[in-house]
């Protein structure tokens, strides 16, 4: 088996892979962000010691951890235009889909974010007349975030490896682009080999800033 990668070119990469490049990287921007921010109400909600949110809270993100993304890709693209009766295509599809997906896994880490921080730092703030909100809001979510993010951008790094799942229902994401490219050029396994490659380095690039930011963070405090 002779591998020929000379079809590669930037003209390819335009008209074939960039679009789904361009996709990978706003779904995961927007479902890192979507996810952060629900995941943090997941937290708190965990963390309130009320057990009418504590409850709800706790089944959804145990329930969603336990269940493959490609699964829940595949039921909310399924069951969803069935229930409302109109189809809502692969992108919204995917973009609802992530963000509660990862809602699950960001509410762990904001949960251990915010279970880091002092408790004398808490009762601090409940000492001056903070209520529960402004404490979380003004004292302990900003140190959380502070925390943990190296963890919130190692989970954004595997976010933008699990966007290769759309495939599953026809998004056109990144490894999309490069099966099209490998199959209108006859060469799938140069395409699919190159995109792994794409992959590896920009995660590999990632992983590497957030070791460096890691250790700056451990640096200031």
């Amino acid at each position: 088996m002779n591998l020929d990668f000379a079809f590669l070119n930037w003209e390819l990469i335009r008209a074939f892979v960039l679009k789904g490049f361009w996709f990978s990287i706003g779904l995961t921007i927007v479902a890192t962000i979507g996810g952060v921010l629900l995941g943090t109400v997941l937290a708190l909600m965990r963390l309130s010691g009320k057990q009418l949110l504590v409850v709800p809270a706790t089944l959804y993100v145990n329930g969603m951890r336990s269940i493959p993304l490609v699964m829940v890709i595949l039921w909310f693209f399924l069951l969803v235009p069935f229930l409302i009766g109109r189809p809502i295509g692969a992108e919204v599809s995917a973009y609802v889909t992530f963000i509660a997906f990862e809602a699950a896994y960001f509410s762990e880490i904001m949960r251990a974010g915010i279970q880091s921080i002092p408790r004398g730092q808490v009762h601090a703030g409940q000492a001056v007349g903070m209520s529960y909100g402004q404490n979380m809001r003004l004292v302990v979510l900003p140190q959380a975030f502070r925390n943990m993010l190296p963890v919130l951008l190692t989970q954004t790094i595997i976010l933008f490896q699990d966007t290769s799942l759309v495939y599953a229902i026809g998004a056109y994401d990144m490894l999309k682009g490069f099966e099209t490219a490998g199959k209108n050029y006859g060469r799938p396994i140069e395409a699919y080999l190159t995109a792994a490659v794409v992959y590896f380095v920009i995660c590999f690039a990632l992983s590497w800033l957030v070791k460096r930011l890691h250790k700056k963070i451990a640096i200031i405090r």
